[in-house]
């Protein structure tokens, strides 16, 4: 008998095993399926951040473009403007510089004028001398004649 019981011992104590490794392997089943969502739940959880990152770059980026854009048209017009205003400058320096070459042709003129008139007074006196200068020896050359 006493082996009789060793062998029932033994089946209960392998019954046990079974249930309790049958357990175990539930307990197992389990824990991997819970690893396994909670695997799911942080790659969607990456997934979202990862999303969120990226719709905030591409928000960043055309931003940084606008901005670019933004930036160049500035500059296009200050520089279109620079340019007006060095257009502006260049033809109002040209107007002062025809104004005053005028001016000066204008003095110039007139001093050629004034000196062809000094020229031409000065021809008169010269003329007029010349002719004093004869009737006054005329003049002479009868007085002495006549003595």
């Amino acid at each position: 008998m006493s082996a009789w019981i060793l062998s029932i011992k033994e089946m209960v104590a392998q019954a046990q095993q079974r249930i309790a490794v049958q357990q175990l392997m539930a307990h197992l089943d389990s824990i991997r399926k819970d690893m396994v969502i909670l695997e799911k739940s942080e790659f969607a959880n990456l997934r979202a951040e990862y999303e969120k990152m990226k719709v905030e770059l591409n928000q960043a980026k055309q931003q940084l473009i606008n901005e670019t854009s933004r930036i160049q048209a500035d500059n296009k017009l200050d520089i279109n403007l620079e340019r007006s205003r060095v257009t502006d400058m260049d033809i109002q320096i040209k107007s002062v510089i025809s104004e005053t070459s005028n001016k000066i042709d204008t003095e110039i003129a007139s001093l050629k004028a004034l000196m062809e008139s000094n020229k031409l007074e000065t021809i008169c006196y010269l003329a007029v001398s010349v002719f004093t200068c004869l009737i006054i020896a005329l003049g002479f050359c009868r007085i002495w004649k006549k003595q």
